[in-house]
């Protein structure tokens, strides 16, 4: 059954009615795809705390190491621009499942490689297919109503982000108890069981797109020269994410250093403290749908300044750190959030077009940002690091106030 907001679209979407409620969809459902989007985008980010025994195991410098987070971010923007758009045009259900058992056998590959030029391979290849996050978050878009959707994609959008964040603390406990090895093989056993509870639970979406995949490709790039604010919001997260990622990258070099000395489960616990910026994600999506969204950008690049500089000013003060990582993970989080709530507003039948150009961006820019913050790191130490990253969202902020649209919802 077409939705009626779709009709007329390229892409049109059936979706069972059950699941169109003016309510949105249930809320086990949200939750599971919540769940889903934080383990999948979990295995980008584990070997942040792993760098420093990494560079130990295959006797490797710091700015060598920190490739492998910008491997696997270069392979996830890949995928978002060859296989995302797919979730327009392919049986959702069945295309998560799939993507998920390519995951499975990459992080398994990753676990037992015996060289950091297979393991960069392997992670290569995990980073492309875990764009399985980013077909569920359109997913959820298309089944809330218009009223509330930014609030549902804020809660999805919640797990996602939590994923990020709380897989710094998995991987350095596991990594602690038994080795950073431990880390890929049972991320590896978790997206086996993940894609046989996707493949039984979530409900058919099985898109209308016409044409070939080269096709569909095309009609992907021709959104960005059709919609300037997809260009803008891209740009915004991919400068802010660059910020996230050179001090997330690097962070547990100054963690492991004097005067902290932390261990492994020191570095998650950090982590763990940081990822209390995630409980913003529902309340920007809330915010979003009020029309709040142009004022909340402009506080959210001020925040991840005052973040940068605060981290700066904590090298060897842990209260300090603490507070920046936190600051710095809310702010990022909230334009994520709202941007991804202007742009679904763009077009109902080509959301996960739309959202593979708008991620794409973001990691890429989260790519430079990791290489950027390796190499600042080993050429000029932490106050390298916090420089270099707090001059993208300097540059964010002045893009956005050369912004005279003034449309809260898009701009």
């Amino acid at each position: 059954m077409l939705t009626p907001q779709n009709q007329g679209s390229t892409a049109r979407i059936a979706v069972p009615v059950r699941h169109r409620a003016a309510d949105g969809p249930p809320g086990w459902l949200v939750i599971l795809l919540a769940a889903s989007c934080g383990l999948t985008v979990a295995n980008l980010y584990y070997a942040q705390p792993l760098l420093d025994m990494l560079r130990l195991t295959f006797h490797l410098d710091e700015g060598t190491v920190g490739a492998l987070v910008t491997v696997t971010q270069i392979g996830y923007a890949a995928g978002m621009l060859l296989l995302v758009p797919l979730g327009d045009r392919l049986e959702n259900r069945r295309l998560v499942s799939t993507l998920l058992v390519v995951v499975t056998v990459a992080m398994a590959a990753a676990g037992l490689a015996p060289g950091f030029p297979v393991l960069l391979g392997a992670a290569l290849i995990a980073g492309a297919a875990s764009v399985v996050a980013q077909i569920l978050v359109p997913f959820a878009a298309d089944l809330a109503p218009d009223h509330t959707r930014g609030q549902v994609v804020g809660r999805v959008m919640s797990g996602l982000l939590a994923g990020i964040l709380l897989s710094r603390t998995l991987g350095s406990l596991l990594a602690e108890a038994a080795g950073w090895r431990v880390v890929y093989l049972v991320s590896a056993a978790l997206m086996g069981v993940l894609a046989v509870t996707l493949r039984v639970a979530l409900p058919r979406r099985t898109p209308a797109a016409q044409g070939s995949y080269g096709t569909l490709l095309r009609s992907t790039f021709r959104l960005v020269r059709t919609h300037p604010v997809l260009r803008r919001r891209a740009v915004y997260q991919a400068a802010m994410f660059g910020a996230f990622s050179a001090f997330w990258t690097t962070v547990s070099y100054v963690l492991t250093d004097a005067p902290f000395h932390c261990s492994q489960i020191g570095i998650g616990l950090f982590a763990l403290v940081g990822a209390a910026g995630a409980l913003v994600a529902p309340l920007a999506g809330r915010w979003a749908d009020r029309g709040r969204g142009r004022p909340m950008t402009g506080v959210a690049f001020v925040l991840c300044i005052c973040a940068l500089v605060l981290a700066m000013l904590g090298q060897h003060h842990i209260v300090l750190l603490v507070a920046a990582a936190v600051l710095l993970d809310l702010a990022v989080q909230s334009t994520l959030v709202v941007g991804q709530h202007a742009i679904y507003q763009l077009d109902a039948g080509a959301r996960a077009r739309l959202n593979s150009i708008y991620i794409a961006t973001f990691f890429l820019g989260g790519a430079l940002g990791s290489q950027i913050g390796s190499m600042a790191f080993r050429f000029g130490g932490w106050t390298a690091v916090t420089g270099c990253a707090a001059v993208l969202p300097a540059l964010a902020l002045l893009l956005w106030l050369t912004d005279r649209t003034r449309r809260a919802k898009q701009a």
